[in-house]
């Protein structure tokens, strides 16, 4: 099968191709469905938030107690005391100025979403066949226009890369770095409240380092902004599409890329999903000689049977027989009921004008 399968190749750390090709890995013909991973990207996303709620006694904190009936007020509670503005002023109640919410929020509120096992394998399928497209790359940010191939795969060797100068550098030759420097120039300030919660500045995604073996790569990529790294084994949806846009710019090392095919086989009850269409030119398609002459055949079929003049089957009498067989007795059976009464009708006249005479 591998024979069959297109072949990528494989670059140097230097940026050279190095003379060797690996064969594309069957996740890259998946189907790439925005639907289903717009989905689970949104639900497993719920699974990282920190619960939060507001204090158990906020907007409880003082003494009040209603006035009850007879002053002409509301019998909302309301603040005792005297002297001060605070004291009469209406309390507790969810429309009342430093009042309570209406049922606050508690920390044990359901925060985690489940998804379907079978459903993020899809979507994690999906998000790493969308990879491979350019025109995606590209239409997601990624300055993807200096490099040789897409999907780019990197000789073994960036796994032994220990150190970020080198890792700089290894970048830099295969053309890769264009992207980090728009992730240096899109770094900005946060607008709002966040700047006081501890993520101050925004700033966009670069790419994804994917492994096989972490031979010191890990802490040489860590320190280059919008860089991240991923074992080929724990590939996640959340790195793949961020922000559940598809298209993330990948670079796989060698022996990551050769492990995706024995990856994807070893997980039980689950097959890589196949396109419904194989040809994706569905214009195309429709336009086709083929698929033009039978819906000609069957739209002139339908022509003919519009230009039949329909006739009424209470007015038509062989229409009415071949709708209702029937219809030829029954009107057999009243002609007769017609003709009886008739002829008894005659008869009575006749005895009536014979009595008139006499």
């Amino acid at each position: 099968m591998s024979s069959t399968r297109p072949q990528v190749s494989v670059f140097a750390v230097s940026g050279a191709a190095s003379g060797s090709a690996a064969a594309l890995p069957a996740v890259f013909q998946a189907p790439i469905r925005p639907d289903i991973v717009h989905s689970v990207w949104k639900s497993v996303a719920k699974n990282k938030r920190q619960a939060y709620a507001v204090a158990s006694n906020a907007g409880e904190q003082t003494s009040a107690e209603s006035w009850g009936t007879g002053r002409a007020v509301a019998r909302i509670p309301r603040v005792g005391g005297s002297g001060t503005h605070r004291s009469g002023q209406a309390a507790f109640g969810n429309m009342c100025r430093g009042g309570r919410m209406f049922a606050p929020t508690k920390t044990w509120r359901k925060w985690n979403v489940k998804v379907n096992h079978n459903q993020k394998r899809y979507a994690t399928a999906s998000a790493i066949a969308a990879t491979s497209v350019a025109p995606l790359v590209l239409a997601r940010g990624h300055r993807v226009e200096t490099i040789q191939e897409v999907p780019l795969v990197v000789a073994d060797d960036l796994e032994s890369v220990k150190k970020t100068k080198e890792a700089v550098a290894a970048l830099k030759a295969i053309g890769a770095f264009r992207d980090v420097e728009k992730v240096y120039k899109s770094k900005k300030t946060r607008a709002g409240k966040g700047k006081l919660r501890g993520r101050r500045t925004t700033q966009r995604r670069g790419p994804l380092v994917v492994y096989g073996e972490d031979k010191g790569l890990v802490k040489a990529f860590r320190n280059i902004p919008g860089v991240e790294t991923s074992n080929v084994r724990a590939l996640n949806l959340l790195q793949l599409a961020p922000g559940s846009h598809l298209g993330r710019f990948v670079i796989w090392t060698e022996s990551a890329f050769k492990l995706l095919d024995s990856i994807y086989e070893s997980k039980t009850g689950f097959t890589l999903p196949s396109a419904m269409v194989t040809n994706d030119d569905i214009t195309r398609t429709i336009n086709s000689s083929e698929i033009q002459a039978v819906l000609r055949a069957a739209g002139d079929k339908r022509q003919k049977r519009e230009h039949v003049q329909k006739k009424n089957p209470l007015k038509n009498k062989q229409v009415m027989l071949r709708f209702n067989p029937y219809a030829k007795v029954y009107s057999e059976k009243k002609l007769g009921s017609v003709k009886a009464e008739k002829s008894k009708a005659n008869k009575s006249k006749e005895f009536l004008q014979v009595v008139h005479e006499n």
